[in-house]
């Protein structure tokens, strides 16, 4: 009974010792936990950053003699605490810059030449009436305007005869206002106009005898295109100019009416020529064309 007695005494100052040591390292972790907090608010408030790159971790306490052979009389296993890796600081990467010696001189990258690109008006230059394919110049935008008031002809429509008229009349050496003119007598400016001698277009040609200078691949209807009318209709002046030498003969010649002593067509175009300069704002000056007529 009295051995019994002291076992269990034993056993009761056994567990107490243990739960003492227990309670010891529950409460050396929290003071140093303290410390560590403590220690980390005092950095801030002196102005230190706290940042993630600058973070390590502390390594784990070793454990003490009386500790270890307190644990491994009660049977317990101690494990052996692990160091986490330090984390170094980032560093940031600073491009290598190549050697140069105090005596060479900056090299500056060569400029290339530029020129501002030119358009509208600028690019006219000095001459008031030179524009750019396909545009009107100033005297015959001014001329489109008189005709679409008086002949009550869409801008649309117009637009391609008259342009069609400037470049043939400046290939072929005419004065483009005699071209316009042909086409308000010829036909009033109506591209769809046929005759009863079987004349098509603004300048009333007639296909048969002219295929030559419409191509083999045109069409029945080609002679309906603006464009190709006047084309047609310029060269077919010009023919005439070839053959017998004078801008009179050859507008009679147009119109076939080479017989004519009053030359009433040559007569007609003329006179609406010179109305179309007045128009256009040019000094009603005859060419040399018009003089040796």
């Amino acid at each position: 009974m009295k051995h019994a007695t002291r076992f269990n005494a034993l056993a009761r100052r056994t567990g107490g010792a243990a739960t003492s040591l227990v309670y010891g390292a529950l409460f050396s972790a929290g003071l140093l936990g303290t410390v560590h907090m403590v220690a980390a608010n005092g950095a801030a408030d002196a102005g230190a950053t706290l940042q993630f790159s600058d973070a390590f971790a502390l390594p784990a306490a070793e454990p003490t003699t009386s500790e270890l052979s307190m644990v491994s009389g009660l049977g317990l296993r101690v494990t052996p605490p692990v160091s986490p890796a330090v984390t170094l600081a980032d560093v940031s990467y600073t491009p290598s810059v190549p050697f140069r010696r105090a005596t060479e001189q900056p090299v500056e990258p060569a400029l290339k030449a530029f020129s501002p690109a030119v358009t509208g008006l600028e690019m006219l230059g000095e001459d008031p009436f030179a524009q750019e394919e396909g545009e009107l110049s100033i005297e015959m935008a001014r001329v489109r305007d008189w005709i679409t008031e008086n002949y009550r002809v869409s801008e649309t429509a117009i637009v391609p005869a008259l342009a069609a008229a400037e470049a043939s009349a400046q290939e072929l050496g005419f004065d483009p206002l005699l071209i316009v003119a042909m086409m308000a007598v010829e036909s009033s400016f109506n591209p769809r106009a046929v005759s009863n001698m079987g004349a098509q277009g603004l300048m009333q040609v007639i296909p048969r005898y002219h295929q030559d200078k419409l191509g083999a691949n045109r069409g029945k209807n080609a002679l309906f295109d603006p464009e190709v009318n006047v084309r047609v209709g310029t060269l077919v002046l010009h023919e005439g100019l070839q053959r017998y030498g004078s801008l009179q003969r050859a507008l009679q010649y147009y119109n076939g009416a080479l017989k004519d002593p009053q030359a009433r067509y040559t007569r007609k175009v003329m006179s609406l020529k010179k109305r179309l300069m007045l128009i256009a704002g040019r000094d009603v000056v005859r060419t040399s064309l018009e003089q040796a007529s």
